[in-house]
């Protein structure tokens, strides 16, 4: 996918903050490219960043660059939200080992409408003279033919030179190769660093360390065609301490989209960061300044077993995805299997949540019928569902104690579970012991 910042050279307000500063101090800044700093120093300039539509949804793994566009629009510039519209359609090889599946236009234009209803909850469309705007490549190039592309920019770049990227020699020399399509990317990237140049004076491209040698390709073309002049700056990418991918799990990718990834599955994602992680990701993706960060860091220091980072953590971002109600309900979530919350916290919970919340613990299913007549608990542990293997081992639990349905300790082998022992009509909640549930689903 690609990341890319283009700056718009318009120097009308001070600053607040400095830009590129406040990306160092926080570990977000990898390269720049002389004067750029310069550049951003001198008043409120208007930049953007670019996000590939392949879903209708963004990932935790775009945070990183909301969280720069977050900090630009803090520091008193205008950010423009770059929806790739047509870059979509083509795919960007950097970082991939095989060939992307093109999208529709239909996809596309529903994809771009769910992402710009999530940037809208990062950004401030509405604050005066930096208001956020969002724009598609896609508007640019829907009228540039073929023949037209090829005269006026692919003249301009050398094969030799596209072929000289690590992106395009890794695809070559690999088992898959490259399609035409996918080499032509840096190409399609490039000119929307020239349009933009070239059309709202833009002098400065930003992305993804990934990213420098399609950043490149942009400022090469605006030299070659106009003899301009422009700028590069790239950001760190995020990598977890173990080495595995940031923002994915053996349940797939972490969304942004409540429908895709619960709140309860969001906040838990990075609240199980790891101490090491916990300290990089706190200054990368929430907005506490430097100073309560290292306070944070030395409440963690002196008592780790208290996660204050990953707490700290967890909470700012799910707040800021999801909100406060959502974050409360994480809680809450969290409360109900590791705490006392009572059983009547899931009528609070649609079916999705609630599944959501028992993600991972065995489920069963029974008959709904079956409990019209009533089921002894003997059976519906042992016989209706496997929570346990027999229903000898079930009784002697059940007559140790070690039992609930609920919430509630079974009392006796004897005990009767009908429908209006159902949680929202539906569900039953098995306990053997303190910390093992299990989830009946009556249907």
């Amino acid at each position: 996918m690609f990341y890319h910042f283009i700056i718009f050279a318009t120097f009308e307000t001070e600053y607040i903050m400095n830009f590129v500063e406040e990306l160092r101090w926080r570990g977000m800044l990898h390269d720049i490219m002389p004067g750029t700093e310069e550049l951003l120093n001198k008043g409120m300039v208007s930049g953007y960043i670019g996000f590939d539509p392949t879903a209708d949804s963004l990932h935790v793994g775009s945070l990183a660059q909301i969280m720069s566009l977050i900090h630009f629009q803090r520091a008193g510039h205008r950010p423009f939200a770059l929806v790739g519209g047509a870059t979509g359609m083509v795919g960007d090889p950097s970082g991939k080992s095989a060939e992307r599946n093109l999208l529709s236009e239909e996809a596309l234009q529903h994809n771009l409408d769910g992402i710009k209803n999530q940037l809208e909850k990062f950004l401030d469309f509405d604050c005066g003279a930096n208001s956020a705007q969002m724009v598609n490549n896609y508007d640019w190039f829907k009228n540039f033919t073929f023949l037209n592309f090829i005269r006026d920019v692919g003249k301009h770049i050398t094969v030799n030179y596209m072929m000289a990227k690590d992106s395009v020699k890794n695809r070559i020399n690999g088992d898959t190769g490259m399609s035409f399509t996918e080499f032509t990317y840096q190409l399609v990237q490039g000119y929307d660093f020239y349009y933009l140049w070239k059309n709202h004076n833009c002098v400065l491209q930003m992305g993804g360390s990934d990213q420098w040698g399609n950043i490149v390709t942009g400022t090469e073309l605006i030299r070659r065609k106009d003899a301009g002049e422009a700028y590069a700056l790239t950001t760190q990418l995020i990598k977890k301490s173990d080495g595995s991918k940031f923002g994915k799990t053996e349940g797939g990718n972490i969304w942004l989209d409540p429908e895709k990834t619960s709140p309860y599955k969001f906040y838990q994602f990075w609240l199980n960061t790891s101490d090491e992680d916990a300290k990089s990701y706190i200054r990368i993706f929430t907005l506490f300044d430097q100073q309560t960060i290292e306070g944070l860091e030395a409440e963690q220091d002196a008592a780790p077993h208290l996660r204050v980072l990953q707490k700290a953590l967890a909470k700012d971002i799910t707040i800021r995805v999801h909100g406060e109600t959502e974050y409360e309900k994480a809680i809450k979530s969290s409360e109900f299997l590791f705490g006392n919350i009572a059983i009547d916290f899931l009528g609070e919970l649609n079916d999705a949540e609630v599944l959501a919340l028992f993600d991972g613990v065995p489920n069963y299913t029974i008959n709904l019928n079956d409990l019209q007549q009533g089921l002894n608990v003997i059976d519906l542990l042992a016989a209706n569902t496997s929570v346990f293997p027999s229903k000898g081992e079930a009784k002697k639990m059940v007559q140790g104690g070690g039992v609930a349905i609920n919430k509630v300790k079974t009392a006796s082998a004897d005990d009767i579970y009908r429908q209006d022992a159902l949680i929202n009509g539906k569900y039953l909640v098995a306990q053997k012991g303190k910390k093992n549930y299990f989830l009946i689903i009556a249907e």
